[in-house]
């Protein structure tokens, strides 16, 4: 941010060993890299000095580019006067073999206010943000990084012809207990059970063609390329092509609050895990 409170990009955050950079490359567009070593773990440090507020600087951007209302315009041109937005979440660009691989659970094993305030305030916000977001899945997406990207509103994913690419729950084969906001985001994301089933009971290693087929993700990016062209290149233009599509869409100023309601079981029990982890760590 400039000295007259003008926002210039890029911004990297937290401004001391940045692990994440904003950039806003056309109009209505903004992308979160995340670039937290060379597979974006979400550490407490990444998600409260990184990644929420980087939330909250896009969410404003786009808030000043709207025009006010005009009372002396009615009907259409009224409707029209917000301000197209998406925002685009990736892995490092600089490689094509992880998205995020998750939480770090080294630094958060004892931290028992991690998920209460950390986690699951970044999820909620995320199913509730103001215009439309997109995962841009670069590489492996395992564990939290998965929530992370069901948390946004479309994946969009390498189809791992430069580079093997999973998505995965894997917590069943490490031993980590699922907190019960990770269920519920799966619950509200994936309606089949089966499906499910196989990501959260067998930790199944979902390929880009087989989550697409599964509705985890809603489109597999070309990445074939050629000559030093990274897949994540590939994965990002998808990701502005679906951009373009759903920007518009932010300019009536109303869709956060429909997916408060859209996923208003979702966010409750999201709410109780919070509660329920203060709880415990009120009784140590």
């Amino acid at each position: 941010m400039s000295s007259n409170g003008v926002l210039t990009f890029p911004i990297s955050l937290p401004q001391s060993d940045p692990l994440l950079t904003i950039t806003h490359a056309h109009d209505g567009f903004w992308v979160i890299e995340l670039h937290n070593g060379e597979d974006s773990r979400l550490t407490k440090r990444l998600i409260d000095l990184a990644l929420r507020p980087a939330l909250d600087i896009v969410e404003d951007h786009w808030k000043r580019s709207r025009r006010p209302l005009d009372a002396n315009v009615r009907g259409k041109e009224e409707k029209t006067r917000g301000a197209e937005g998406a925002l685009i979440i990736v892995g490092k660009r600089s490689q094509d073999k992880f998205f995020s691989n998750g939480f770090d659970y080294e630094s958060i094993k004892d931290d028992l206010q991690f998920f209460t305030n950390s986690a699951n305030p970044l999820l909620a916000r995320l199913l509730t943000y103001p215009i439309p977001t997109i995962a841009a899945i670069n590489g492996h997406c395992f564990a939290a990084g998965m929530m992370l990207a069901l948390s946004c509103d479309y994946r969009v994913m390498t189809d791992g012809s430069r580079r093997r690419a999973w998505m995965c729950m894997n917590e069943v084969h490490f031993g980590a207990p699922w907190p019960l906001s990770f269920t519920a985001i799966l619950s509200a994301k994936v309606s089949d059970s089966g499906i499910r089933r196989r990501i959260a009971l067998e930790g199944y290693r979902f390929t880009p063609s087989e989550a697409l087929v599964a509705g985890i993700v809603d489109r597999v990016a070309s990445c074939s390329g050629s000559g030093t062209e990274l897949g994540t290149d590939g994965v990002l233009n998808e990701a502005f092509n679906l951009a373009k599509e759903l920007s518009p869409l932010a300019k009536s100023g109303v869709w956060g609050s429909i997916k408060t309601f859209l996923y208003r079981g979702c966010l409750e029990m999201v709410r109780q895990d919070t509660q329920m982890h203060a709880v415990v760590a009120a009784k140590l």
